[in-house]
């Protein structure tokens, strides 16, 4: 040992020496002004890309991360205000994910709408199926509100939820929105209508279709194949499962749903397995190790946006998103996670920017954090959007400048112009600007967390973008996901990777990962222990030290 411990620092020495000694050599500093801070900043990009393999084994775990409404622009807007909050001039920023090795684009038309909605971006990019505007788990055979229709299985597809079970894996989703919500409900409801969400709901369309027949969104995750069986659910929508007849001051009239879970769980699983949650404090005191169900709804409605929150009260994305991991990795055969930053969307209807983008902000530590408690060779990340917004970013800003402020000229009128605006969106009530007149930005406190950012068109609620959406990966298989291509894609490419789904094993690909107990390993000579350490040591340390 004495003569192993012996080698290790020589190599050490002989390491870091040599990569100090290099770096010393010509060394110069190099500023954004001087042309060579660019070319090596350049050839480091492609050193990276080039020294990158691509993984062909097979992903055991999945972890499929939605930023609801997260455009191209607003991931720009969204880079340059983490950079700012940090003090930097925040343009040559990185969210978490934008350094994943792959990206690739896909289109997110309905099949009968141009731009689309949450519901029919959910079925195709966890089902692999394009359906129609505001319709969940089905295929685009049945029309909107079409209860009958919808019961028909032909019509009805199944998730990658779905999928992974069938092969072993346990399943859970995380939202900063209703779990009931359209990005979520993709994963496991089937409607025709994706506001169906409970059975008060669904009442108000007893008229237009025979709404007896079919079950809200919020009983079909308690009680149907797969959401019965998901191993964690966490977000919000409590009213959506408590009856309006108690405390709670819920929606439904039939039962509570809250309670059905518990019983569910206790009955088909015994006692203390089970856990259900309405704060951070109870979250966080969750033992992973002795949980294996666990159920939190931590607000009526939508989670509260980080910015207007009570963080004592309310945890944060990253947080649900590692509780939710250490519940799951207990699971041999690997998991399939789907956690949304449902928040982005919501921020942008209101055309309130500023939550838009920490909202970003935040589903990039919960990446991050995905990253840190995973690893790349088991474990594929996905990271995408199910649609656009309408916020732009213009004008002609200096570098730095407060992306969430003004441009510095002025307009043809005299008047500031915002960095950021939005096509259309909830106005300013006309009797305060009459005729034409924009509004004089300076007199307006746009440090305000709910300050609704200029737009050219005046609705009720700022509309869904049309344009193509991100997709970053990386993990096994991971290259799949270069290039432009349809939405549906993404979740028959998620499952080829993890050998699960109508793609599994196509083209020679991976089976589903099966765990096995492993065999005891040989004990290795003296010579070879070293030997190994040496080379072991010497990777290790050539990466520290350069």
């Amino acid at each position: 040992m004495a003569l192993i411990a012996f080698v290790y620092c020589i190599c050490i020495t002989v390491i870091c020496n040599s990569h100090n000694s290099y770096a010393a050599v010509g060394a110069k500093v190099y500023t954004e002004k001087d042309s060579q801070f660019w070319i090596e900043n350049g050839k480091d990009m492609v050193t990276e890309k080039v020294k990158y393999l691509n993984k062909r084994n097979v992903a055991k775990n999945i972890i499929m991360f939605l930023g609801d409404g997260m455009s191209v622009t607003t991931l720009t807007a969204s880079r340059i205000y983490k950079g700012q909050m940090e003090k930097r001039s925040g343009e040559n920023e990185y969210l978490s994910f934008e350094k994943f090795p792959f990206v690739g684009m896909a289109k997110t038309y309905c099949v009968d709408a141009q731009v689309p909605d949450s519901a029919c971006t959910a079925t195709a990019y966890l089902t692999g199926v394009k359906n129609n505007y505001e319709m969940l788990g089905l295929t685009a055979a049945v029309r909107l509100n079409d209860c009958p229709g919808s019961l028909k299985p032909e019509n009805r597809v199944s998730s990658i939820a779905d999928w992974s079970m069938a092969e072993g894996k346990a399943v859970g989703l995380v939202s900063t929105a209703r779990v009931t919500h359209a990005s979520p409900a993709g994963l496991y409801a089937h409607s025709a209508n994706r506001g169906w969400e409970t059975d008060t709901g669904m009442a108000h369309y007893s008229n237009v279709t025979d709404t007896g027949r079919c079950e809200d969104i919020a009983k079909q995750l308690v009680t149907r194949s797969p959401g019965k069986d998901f191993k964690v659910i966490l977000g919000g929508g409590r009213q959506m499962f408590f009856t309006n007849d108690t405390n709670k001051k819920g929606f439904r009239m039939d039962m509570d749903l809250v309670n059905l879970w518990k019983e569910d769980k206790t009955k088909r699983f015994g006692n203390g397995k089970t856990a259900y949650v309405e704060n951070r404090d109870q979250l966080l005191n969750v033992d992973p190790s002795k949980t294996d169900y666990l159920l939190g709804l931590f607000e009526d409605k939508h989670m509260k946006f980080r910015l207007t929150a009570d963080a004592t009260v309310q945890p944060t994305l990253e947080e649900m998103t590692k509780k939710a991991i250490e519940i799951l990795s207990k699971e041999r055969n690997g998991f399939f996670l789907f956690v949304e930053g449902g928040l982005i969307d919501v921020g942008h209807h209101l055309t309130t920017a500023r939550t838009a983008v920490d909202e970003t902000v935040e589903l990039s530590k919960a990446v991050q954090k995905a990253v840190d408690m995973t690893n790349e060779d088991d474990t594929l990340i996905v990271v995408t959007s199910d649609h656009s917004h309408t916020m732009t970013m213009s004008g002609y800003p200096s570098r730095g400048n407060n992306i969430l402020g003004l441009v510095g000229s002025p307009g043809v009128d005299g008047l500031p112009i915002a960095t950021l605006s939005y096509a259309n969106g909830p106005g300013i009530p006309k009797s305060e600007f009459p005729g034409c007149a924009r509004q004089d930005l300076s007199k307006v406190d746009m440090s305000d967390p709910l300050y609704k950012y200029p737009k050219m068109v005046e609705s009720v609620d700022e509309t869904h973008g049309g344009e193509d959406v991100m997709v970053f990966a990386r993990g096994p298989w991971a290259h799949l996901f270069s290039g432009n291509y349809e939405q549906n894609l993404i979740p028959l490419t998620m499952g080829f990777a993890a050998g699960v789904g109508p793609a599994a094993g196509m083209n020679g690909g991976p089976v589903a990962y099966a765990y096995a107990p492993s065999r005891a390993a040989a004990v290795p000579s003296s010579l070879f222990a070293i030997t190994g350490g040496f080379l072991l040591t010497t990777i290790a340390l050539r990466r520290v030290c350069s």
